[in-house]
């Protein structure tokens, strides 16, 4: 595919189908570089008590650029790939300095991001066999974990709104099929998805959706990947099956393959939709294909 982009059937807009609508193709350039004269959000790492695992685990958590604890945040859930843990995106993606800069413009609601180890077990580093049995099934486990014991904690310790429609889940590769999962199967939990380059354990279909019209409940679906990563396979199926059952999404391919230039852009391009509302004229200067 050439260096466009396609936008697939569908966004939400007002409780509406919109069947054509275009997207930008690229971040600008310097998006994703600090910049010293602007203020910056906050990354901490935290400590969980998680019953799942029976353990103690840990996430970082990006609090926006004047941020104060008397305000109420939305939540992004933004997960990892395989090899990755809860600092993979902070180390290689820098959400923090594409969130602050784009905090700089006024583009994005102020929200809160966390960033944890989707890997569900005691030993949850990306060391050893990153593909053993044990530890590819932590990254199902951690959906229990996540609902049982992250969410609860973050919504103790920070001030984060409660409700669904302030509630988002997004990730890579394995996160990809993670957020998903979790996401499509959890829709009184979660109103905002998105799949980044989702990988193989993201489940077929007709399983993430056995009742199509349920995905009608969400705020935005956006499932995107490069044209050419492997793993396309695993998106397309997904669009297709949305498709078929004219559920309103966005399936964004764009240029490139599995890696963090095209995460970076997701991120830059899925944060500015979230906990907003979809305005058809703003998205129509948003969003532009060539």
């Amino acid at each position: 595919m050439k260096n466009s982009v396609v936008l697939a059937l569908g966004f939400v807009l007002s409780g509406m189908f919109i069947s054509a609508q275009t997207i930008e193709k690229q971040a600008p350039q310097g998006f994703d570089i600090e910049k010293k004269e602007i203020p910056h959000g906050k990354i901490d790492t935290v400590t969980y008590e998680s019953k799942t695992v029976g353990t103690q685990r840990r996430a970082l958590v990006y609090t926006p650029p004047g941020f104060k604890k008397g305000n109420k945040y939305p939540v992004l859930y933004l997960l990892h790939g395989i090899g990755g843990d809860e600092k993979e995106w902070f180390r290689n993606g820098t959400p923090q300095i594409i969130l602050d800069n784009l905090y700089a413009q006024g583009k994005v609601t102020p929200m809160i991001v966390v960033l944890p180890n989707g890997r569900a077990m005691k030993d949850d580093r990306a060391t050893g066999d990153i593909m053993a049995k044990d530890k590819v099934e932590a990254f199902a486990t951690f959906e229990k974990d996540l609902l049982n014991d992250l969410i609860p904690f973050i919504e103790k310790k920070y001030p984060v709104k409660k409700d669904r429609a302030d509630r988002a889940i997004a990730g890579l590769s394995m996160g990809g099929g993670q957020s998903l999962n979790f996401g499509l199967g959890n829709i009184n939990k979660f109103a905002w998805v998105g799949g980044f380059s989702s990988a193989p354990n993201t489940k077929e279909p007709q399983q993430l959706l056995p009742n199509p019209e349920k995905a009608k409940e969400l705020k935005l679906l956006w499932i995107s990947c490069g044209d050419q990563d492997r793993l396309m396979p695993f998106s397309k199926r997904t669009h297709d099956y949305l498709a078929a059952n004219k559920i309103p999404h966005i399936f964004y391919v764009e240029p490139g393959g599995h890696d963090f230039k095209v995460w970076k852009n997701d991120l830059y391009l899925f944060s500015q939709l979230l906990f907003k509302p979809v305005d058809q004229e703003k998205m129509n200067s948003f969003l532009k294909l060539d």
